[in-house]
């Protein structure tokens, strides 16, 4: 299984991205899926998470409210859409998708994209 992010680039401060993220191969059994990012200098952290089964989510403190993670309709895909962005929110971006092999929970991430807000 291959993820694939992309939507990344530059935008002014107060400015709207899209990331997507694609899974190669079949339909998956997927468990969960979300979407991390680092920043320079910064251990990586979770921005957002959506389970499978009960559709919940979960945002991280500073992005409540202005991001918003969702499954597509195509299947193997989901985005983040992220508005109202700041600068803070420079980092490369990453997806993760847990899916059920059949033998247990296995973990995906994709090769990361850059998002860069300037001031």
């Amino acid at each position: 299984v291959q993820l694939v992010e992309s939507g990344g680039g530059l935008v002014q401060a107060g400015g709207s991205l899209r990331l997507s993220c694609v899974a190669s191969g079949s339909a998956l059994s997927i468990t969960a899926m979300g979407w991390y990012r680092q920043a320079p200098g910064k251990q990586r952290e979770l921005v957002a998470v959506l389970t499978s089964g009960g559709g919940s989510t979960r945002y991280a403190d500073s992005v409540k409210g202005r991001f918003i993670i969702s499954r597509d309709n195509v299947v193997n895909t989901m985005s983040l859409q992220m508005n109202s962005l700041k600068p803070e929110d420079t980092a490369v971006y990453y997806c993760n998708f847990l899916v059920w092999t059949g033998r247990g929970i296995s973990d995906y991430w994709g090769q990361g994209t850059q998002v860069t807000v300037s001031s």
